[in-house]
């Protein structure tokens, strides 16, 4: 367990905040306006459930209104309360601005465990508390854009578009009231592994600098690296799938529920996450050590540790012992203010999880604006792309040398060449210029300031940049 003088996430949040605006030259009024969460609104509403009538109570956060809509995701959990909320509605502020998306930060909790309830009971619960939300406008394309977060996905937010469109018959984008929708109700190609992605392109672009990776004490290329998960959900699965996959890690180790795997030539993810669905644990999995106190694989040798579940898993207790020189928050605040403090002075690299996880909302970005411009990405230009890049291979297949000999392109490349960019490919596109682009606005900041000494520093210093010049173009 944390010790007593662990600060808890809302002060973690405010903790680092401060940290960076220590740094800057704010006005001292704008330094708050920008901390202080704009308002929080909390519902308690009764569904009448197996013959009696049961109360829930929910949250929606809006932390910051320098752009609208606000966005960020609705979670599940049965420890949800307000501050949590409010510390997570101010990191989605910074998130957006680090990466360009031009919201403005919000959060939403409902105090539930879903594996209680059967599907047609949470449909029941979720329209009735988008309902609430909605009718506020806490739900609203143009005000409010909610997405899925820890124990939610595509099936709460295709029940909460309904809702809102039912509530709003005439509203031309009612679609674009929520992001993370499945593909046939009004989704994006590529959002459910979003997350994971943007993980693995972080760490592809981190990887591209040796000077930042002499920092972690690492060299050479992401192939063979041992990587250590925690949590194999959405996140965490789709970063060590991807990884390992193509581009050659070594997952050795898996941190879940009902404790940990490890094998030091490394797990096959997929076969890992299959036993897990299929048995709803990693107990009894074949192939690898079973560790029963899973959190003392966080404390194993690695390269790469990536905690993707819960905030806090490294806290006092046990920030002294993390051993990976370089750690990637795939969850939001993972590490505590004071884990990040031992972690640092120790002079491990992290990657902060205000960039590391932003995949989720630039692909929900992305969805918005096809939302709103009622046509998939590719639809226009992929057949007529496909038709130049023919003409290209025509004529230099109709070329010949001096010696007569006519030129003939490969099977394979041609296939790839012709191929015009469809949905998925252009998401993913999309969200790898994002991710290069917001990691070199961090980096830029890292290297040119002596009192700048981490990432996470420099990557408020730009997104509290961004809101401050958001709200001086206010006039405010």
């Amino acid at each position: 367990m944390s010790s007593p003088q662990e600060p808890s996430f809302r002060e973690s949040v405010d903790l680092m905040f401060n940290r960076a605006v220590a740094l800057m030259d704010l006005p001292p009024g704008l330094e708050e306006k920008i901390r202080v969460c704009n308002a929080t609104y909390t519902v308690r509403f009764g569904v009448r459930l197996r013959g009696e009538m049961v109360t829930f109570t929910g949250y929606r956060s809006v932390h910051s209104e320098h752009m609208e809509p606000v966005k960020g995701g609705i979670r599940y959990a049965i420890n949800v309360h307000q501050d949590e909320v409010e510390a997570l509605a101010a990191l989605m502020t910074y998130k957006c601005a680090l990466v360009e998306a031009p919201f403005g930060g919000s959060k939403g909790g409902l105090c539930i465990d879903p594996r209680k309830y059967e599907e047609h009971e949470l449909e029941l619960i979720t329209r009735r508390f988008a309902y609430e939300l909605a009718k506020r406008d806490l739900i609203h394309p143009s005000q409010n854009v909610p997405a899925p977060d820890m124990g939610t996905g595509e099936r709460e937010m295709a029940w909460i578009a309904d809702q809102y469109a039912r509530m709003n018959t005439t509203d031309i984008n009612a679609r674009a009231c929520v992001t993370g929708k499945p593909l046939n109700a009004g989704g994006i190609a590529g959002r459910v592994e979003a997350t994971g992605r943007g993980v693995q392109y972080a760490l592809r672009e981190f990887f591209r600098h040796p000077e930042d990776m002499a920092k972690a004490g690492l060299d050479g290329k992401l192939k063979g690296k041992r990587v250590i998960v925690q949590g194999l959900g959405n996140v965490g699965y789709h970063a060590a799938k991807f990884l390992s996959q193509e581009d050659g890690a070594l997952i050795t180790g898996v941190i879940e529920r009902d404790g940990a795997l490890y094998r030091s030539e490394g797990l096959d993810v997929e076969a890992v996450h299959n036993w897990i669905v299929k048995h709803g644990g990693i107990s009894g999995y074949p192939d690898a050590t079973l560790l029963e106190n899973g959190a003392e694989l966080l404390e194993k040798e690695c390269d790469i540790l990536i905690p993707a579940a819960l905030e806090g898993v490294i806290n006092l207790s046990n920030a002294d012992r993390i051993k990976a020189p370089l750690i990637i928050e795939a969850a939001n605040g993972p590490v505590t203010a004071g884990a990040d403090e031992i972690l640092r002075n120790k002079g491990t690299v992290i990657i902060p999880d205000m960039y590391a996880n932003a995949g989720g909302v630039t692909v929900s970005y992305f969805e918005w604006v096809k939302n709103l411009s009622h046509i998939r990405f590719g639809r226009m230009q992929r057949r007529q792309e496909e038709a130049r890049h023919q003409l290209v291979v025509d004529e230099l297949e109709g070329l010949s040398d001096s010696m007569g000999k006519t030129w003939t392109l490969t099977e394979g490349f041609k296939e790839k060449y012709l191929r015009g960019a469809d949905e998925l490919e252009l998401v993913r596109s999309g969200l790898d210029d994002t991710m290069r682009i917001a990691y070199q606005s961090m980096r830029e900041v890292w290297h040119s300031r002596d009192d700048v000494t981490d990432l996470r520093t420099a990557a408020y210093l730009v997104s509290i940049g961004k809101v401050a010049a958001s709200y001086r173009a206010k006039g405010l």
